[in-house]
């Protein structure tokens, strides 16, 4: 055979024939916020993680696509909107989601691994948290301390609520109960619609708040098996490569810069980061992380 014969055989670039499907990974790590840090090393909100559902959903050799999840929760709407987007591709596109909870997928976090038409996680995870939190300072003895006046100018009586400079008004209180109470129902009504029939558990129990070993949460029914990322995809699709879509990062995490406020220019920049900082160290903290 001449040389020019076995060019001519040879496959032409992007056209093997012995092509592997995929099982694109996309990765749901950090806060869910709609206002990340600058700083910030991972964020979840729809801004940040479109590019990258994007792009796992367009494989034209897709099979499947698997949500890492790793998320104390954060902003409902947040969740909300993602966790849609994520529905929206896979019926586009008609492929199944796998979603694996890694060492948290609590509130918002349990929120988006219920986009999962499967749900698995690893023994020592933590899963679960189904309820909403709300929560700041009231600063009315400091500024009094201080000497400083607060001073409010409004049209309309219900403009201001639950000012931390302002006592805090009863009626305040039960206006935000009842927010947050719509706000538990919503996500209550996600988990039952996405998970049917196999959860096991009491609304008592399930919707109280709790946060589960991935041991206890497969018991309850909020996932369907103990497992990782990789040992599940080698098992359900041996043949498969993994390719992983990253979500996009912070300006200054992109440039190698995110070792913390000081490399930011003013002062009002710092302290901003640091305040956004310790709420996001915070919320990984209520779960011992």
């Amino acid at each position: 055979m001449s040389v020019t014969e076995k060019l001519a055989r040879l496959p032409r670039i992007g056209e093997r024939g012995d092509r592997a499907p995929v099982v694109a990974v996309v990765r749901l790590h950090g806060v869910i916020t709609p206002s990340p840090s600058p700083i910030a090393r991972g964020a979840i909100n729809t801004t940040t993680v479109e590019s990258a559902l994007t792009r796992a959903f367009d494989h034209d050799r897709l099979v499947a696509v698997a949500l890492a999840v790793n998320s104390p929760g954060g902003a409902p709407t947040q969740s909300a909107l993602v966790s849609e987007r994520v529905r929206e591709l896979a019926a586009k596109k008609s492929v199944p989601v796998l979603a694996f909870c890694e060492d948290v997928a609590a509130s918002g976090g349990c929120l988006l691994a219920c986009a999962g038409d499967e749900i698995f996680a690893h023994s020592s995870s933590l899963v679960g948290s189904i309820g909403v939190v709300s929560s700041g300072f009231g600063l009315v003895g400091l500024i009094e301390r201080f000497g400083v006046e607060r001073r409010v100018h409004t049209a309309g009586t219900r403009k201001v609520r639950l000012d931390p400079f302002l006592p805090e008004r009863d009626e305040d209180v039960h206006w935000l109960e009842g927010q947050l109470g719509d706000l538990h129902d919503q996500f209550a009504g996600w988990v039952r619609e996405r998970r049917g029939d196999r959860l096991n558990g009491g609304d008592t129990d399930l919707f109280s708040g709790e946060v589960w070993t991935g041991r206890r949460a497969l018991e309850l029914g909020l996932v369907d098996g103990l497992g990782s990322l990789r040992s599940v995809i080698a098992e359900r699709f041996p043949t498969a490569e993994i390719s992983v879509a990253e979500p996009k990062r912070a300006l200054l995490a992109r440039l190698g810069l995110a070792g913390g406020p000081a490399v930011l220019a003013s002062t009002s920049d710092r302290v901003l980061a640091a305040v956004q900082a310790l709420e996001a160290r915070a919320t990984w903290s209520r779960f011992g992380l």
